[in-house]
């Protein structure tokens, strides 16, 4: 629900990763053009015309789409490109994003008023969806006697520099993966495919996302392997927002989804 901080937690995570940030509110009147940018008419000291590019918002490095689901889904699916090829085609000109780039995105419940659906088409380039519930008790006390949160912020030092992240990235692919695993994997891949539990299967990209967050997982615990552990570790937060239950699991949480589909394969 709103009041969170999830615009608060991507704007911390911009300052600790050294990143270029940019924040695009969605609203219904939202235009594909607000976001990628568009070619204006110029006119220079000769008086000549001439049509010039104006870069949109998406051009950075860490981008917050702030309550995706209130545009429309014609204006949501103008990230696709620039979330699955880091690039953004404008009147026929293809024109490379700034690296490294990654989108995040916060929705607000779909049963409030001026929401959309996102396409699946979407849900599925991104990586990962996480929920933020209410804080406990603690902490909830710590942010009411606490600092006000801009001030919070502009405190925060970089841990990071936008290298470093990249080499982070080159590293996680060299994180040895055992054929038992991808067995492991494969196996959990066909159930959702095979079971009448699921509206639909997991796709080949899912399958990728889940060995590269396990990956990295493993990556973050100094591990140059895989193990069982990570990829379940992942797992829900990976296959969550992939999997739509049928049958009996009609209407099932993303979380009941997935442990009920480790706890079958």
């Amino acid at each position: 629900v709103p009041g969170l901080g999830k615009t608060e937690l991507v704007k911390a995570m911009s300052r600790v990763l050294d990143l270029h940030f940019r924040r695009i509110q969605f609203t219904p009147d939202l235009m594909p053009a607000d976001i990628i940018g568009t070619n204006v008419m110029t006119n220079d000291e000769q008086g000549s015309y001439r049509l010039e590019f104006k870069e949109g918002p998406i051009f950075t490095q860490l981008l917050l789409a702030d309550e995706v689901n209130r545009a429309t889904p014609k204006t949501q699916s103008a990230l696709l490109e620039a979330m699955e090829e880091r690039q953004v085609t404008i009147e026929g000109t293809t024109r490379a994003l700034p690296q490294p780039f990654f989108v995040i995105a916060t929705q607000n419940p779909a049963r409030q008023v001026g929401t959309f659906p996102l396409p699946e088409s979407q849900l599925d380039r991104f990586l990962i969806r996480v929920e933020i519930g209410y804080p406990d008790a603690q902490s909830e006390r710590d942010l009411l006697k606490g600092a006000d949160r801009r001030q919070v912020l502009a405190s925060l030092e970089p841990a990071m520099t936008p290298q470093m992240l990249l080499d982070a990235q080159v590293a996680v692919p060299s994180v040895h993966v055992s054929d038992a695993l991808v067995d492991y994997l494969q196996g959990l891949l066909a159930y959702t495919r095979e079971s009448p539990d699921f509206e639909t299967g997991l796709s080949p990209r899912a399958g990728i996302a889940l060995i590269r967050a396990a990956q990295s997982w493993a990556l973050m615990h100094a591990r140059g392997h895989v193990l069982p552990e990570d990829l379940q570790r992942v797992f829900a937060a990976v296959v969550g927002h992939r999997l739509a239950g049928s049958g009996d699991a009609q209407g099932a949480g993303p979380q009941d989804l997935a442990n009920h589909l480790l706890h079958a394969v």
